[in-house]
């Protein structure tokens, strides 16, 4: 039996049992990174006579139901604290994109004093833990009168630090002599910022978008801290409502993930292609 012959990137010739052993560890990390959703999936799917602690483990539910789901929309506001999440991710998807875009801009191409200082504060702060500043950010809101809102739960990741070295980097891959050119016809900073630089980064930006909207739907800490009024609760917080009520139905448990997990699947289903181009195009560089 002859096999096909495959080459890699570079066309040299992949023997057959290198081609075998990649798909062999590819297959495996499917399996450890999608194979926990699909297991909630069914989880969430099985009826509440079907044993889901079965030993051998039954994967696919023997009589699939959607009754979880609604189960889970009478238990608690699932859809007020969805639309909270939704408010406080769009936000700081803008939020984000902007200042990440408007700094980024400013340390690859603007000449000032101070602006490798300035770069290396970014990198500074990505290196400090959230925990070690989590305080301090509760008493700056507390102070502001912002606890217990929405906008107080955005403020701390309104821009973050590794998304502004994202832009920089894109941007310091921009040939530099577009903006010169653009410059001599007379174009002033804002113009080549607007019309030259910022349409060519668009894949980084669908990049900041989706880690900032997934940084924020996915947050659990901050808002459990910030926040003390259940009409202000956001999804994740929400959710911890039926490992407390219903600690032992894992169905309710594994529908309210599915509900959470959702909408992050359709943004990034939306954004892949901006999200692979926009990968090389800001990629960190030594």
């Amino acid at each position: 039996m002859s096999f096909p012959k495959t080459t890699d990137a570079d066309g040299r010739r992949v023997p057959p049992w290198q081609l075998v052993l990649r798909y062999v560890l590819l297959l495996a990390v499917l399996a450890l990174t999608v194979g926990p959703f699909l297991w909630q999936l069914s989880t969430s799917l099985k009826g509440p006579n079907e044993d889901i602690f079965s030993s051998p483990p039954k994967f696919f539910p023997s009589d699939p139901t959607l009754d979880n789901y609604s189960r889970v929309a009478d238990t608690i506001p699932v859809w007020d604290y969805a639309l909270n999440s939704l408010k406080v991710a769009s936000a700081n998807v803008v939020t984000n994109c902007v200042g990440s875009a408007l700094a980024g801009y400013a340390l690859a191409r603007l000449r000032y004093r101070g602006r490798r200082a300035a770069t290396l504060a970014f990198i500074l702060a990505m290196l400090v833990p959230v925990e070690g500043i989590i305080i301090a950010q509760f008493t700056t809101m507390r102070d502001l009168g912002l606890n217990n809102t929405l906008l107080g739960v955005l403020l701390p990741g309104s821009v973050g630090a590794m998304n502004v070295l994202l832009m920089r980097n894109a941007f310091l891959n921009l040939p530099v002599e577009i903006e010169e050119a653009a410059f001599v016809d007379g174009a002033n900073v804002w113009q080549r910022f607007l019309r030259i630089a910022l349409p060519s980064v668009k894949g980084t930006l669908a990049v900041v978008a989706i880690f900032a909207f997934m940084g924020s739907w996915d947050d659990f800490l901050w808002p459990l801290i910030v926040l003390s009024d259940p009409d202000n609760f956001t999804l994740t917080i929400g959710l911890n409502y039926l490992h407390g009520t219903f600690a032992n139905d894992e169905r309710l448990v594994a529908a309210g993930t599915i509900i959470a997990v959702l909408p992050l699947i359709v943004l990034f289903a939306g954004l892949q292609r901006f999200f692979f181009r926009g990968v090389g195009e800001g990629a960190v560089k030594g």
